[in-house]
């Protein structure tokens, strides 16, 4: 997901620099860093629970924090993802004829 989001990035910048439209691709680069940080999180509690090292849970044993860092993270990444896309890419569905 995140290397499908940088090539929107990259898509988008080349077709921001054309039509002179603000740097909305950023937003797909941040969304990227989103996705990938959630997939370090769990990578991380991995490694620590199978090298039975405090584990991310142990730590932080609020279930809340880690709803937010395993599934809400990734899910931001994503939903703003989309939304950028909405905003750079909408003109494709509005074109008619």
């Amino acid at each position: 997901m995140s290397v499908t989001l940088v090539v929107m990035g990259l898509l988008s910048k080349r077709l921001g620099s054309s039509t002179q439209t603000p740097p909305y691709y950023v937003g797909f680069y941040i969304s990227a860093l989103m996705v990938i940080g959630g997939v370090v999180v769990r990578l991380l509690d991995f490694i620590s629970v199978q090298g039975n090292a405090l584990a991310l849970r142990e730590a932080h044993p609020d279930t809340v924090l880690r709803v937010l860092l395993y599934n809400g993270l990734p899910a931001l990444g994503v939903t703003i993802g989309v939304i950028v896309a909405w905003r750079y890419w909408s003109w494709l569905l509005a074109e008619r004829n």
